[in-house]
């Protein structure tokens, strides 16, 4: 199979099992904590070289759950008001936080250990913004960024 179409199947297989390509989750990261893919690589537990291979296509897959989970942490890290607010050290105090983790995974469980608790993210959401105007902005972000969509959507739920 050529290269390209290797590369094109990955980045569809990557939609199917993580949501959307993984190439654009890691870029989020990536200028969300304004750091380097290698020190994210570093962050997560995982080579740089892998990294790379799984953004761009390369590689369909992250083969360790771990790494997977450490992913999570940080983007469920990037919806708390203080890293939001792009502070410092906050975003520092973050990083490491998922670098020490250590998660544990099971067939039960969604591997984020240690990481952000969704009710208070879903109260802070709250605090910050009406119900339908959640709602507005995870319709418009559905297409591009459908993992945060979901938490908007579900901030913006009442009851």
């Amino acid at each position: 199979m050529e290269d390209h179409k290797i590369v094109q199947r990955n980045i569809a297989l990557q939609r199917e099992w993580y949501g959307e390509p993984l190439g654009d989750r890691v870029r989020r990261l990536v200028v969300a904590f304004d750091v380097s893919q290698a020190y994210l690589a570093e962050v997560l537990g995982i080579s740089a070289p892998m990294l790379s291979q799984v953004m761009s296509g390369r590689r369909a897959k992250i083969g360790n759950p771990v790494v997977l989970a450490r992913m999570i942490m940080l983007e469920r890290k990037i919806l708390t008001p203080e890293v939001a607010s792009g502070k410092r050290t906050a975003l520092k105090a973050a990083l490491e936080d998922v670098r020490e983790s250590r998660p544990t995974v099971s067939r039960d469980t969604v591997p984020v250990g240690g990481g952000v608790d969704d009710q208070a993210v879903l109260t802070a959401l709250r605090d910050i913004a009406e119900d339908e105007n959640l709602v507005d902005a995870a319709d418009r972000l559905d297409p591009d960024f459908p993992a945060i969509a979901d938490v908007l959507r579900r901030a913006g739920k009442t009851g």
